[in-house]
């Protein structure tokens, strides 16, 4: 009796150990952020670089993930030459997302739960501009890579620049408050 006692005791820890945390680092160079800002008369898309980043899973569940965005690399791909440098630095600037003073954003997984196999929705504490706010998201997990998109609503980061919500009498200038991230991450 007491063998089986050992027997189902070991068995019981190798289990434990064989579930332990597993975490992924993600390849900054080949994960993306596409991001869509929208306006009265129109808008603008492009991109954001990771930092670096990692993915958390048990066995094959999704338990965790933080990511750093490098904020620096913030660029618009819809235009060209000197107007894509204006905007660049115009949201690059204190106006928007502040880079030289916070060049940096994270987003740090708090809550996860699986919506059905490879499909989890996730609540992250997401800072910017050194301000943390909740976010929730779905994340669709597919091997070695992961796909989300979601929408910020920038005025809970201090970026009032044209929102309407601030300024009602601007009128065709007004930037819309939420701006759109795809994401795929690549690990």
């Amino acid at each position: 009796m007491k063998n089986l006692k050992s027997i189902a005791l070991a068995l019981v820890v190798s289990a434990t150990i064989s579930v332990s945390a597993q975490t992924k680092k993600i390849d900054a160079a080949t994960s993306t952020i596409e991001w869509l800002a929208k306006k009265v008369t129109g808008q603008h898309n492009g991109t954001v670089n990771f930092k670096d980043g990692a993915i958390v899973f048990k066995g094959k569940k999704l338990t965790g993930g933080s990511f750093t965005v490098d904020m620096p690399s913030l660029t618009a791909t819809d235009l060209q030459g000197e107007w894509q440098g204006k905007l660049n630095g115009h949201l690059k600037s204190e106006d928007f997302f502040g880079t030289e003073k916070f060049p940096t954003a994270t987003l740090v997984f708090k809550k996860i739960a699986t919506k059905s196999a490879n499909l989890y929705t996730v609540t992250a504490d997401l800072t910017i501009k050194g301000i943390t706010q909740p976010v929730t998201f779905d994340l669709t997990v597919n091997g070695n890579s992961a796909t989300t998109a979601f929408k910020v609503d920038r005025t809970k980061y201090d970026i009032k620049y044209n929102s309407k919500s601030f300024f009602e009498s601007i009128g065709d200038k007004a930037i819309y408050d939420e701006f759109e991230l795809t994401v795929a991450l690549k690990f």
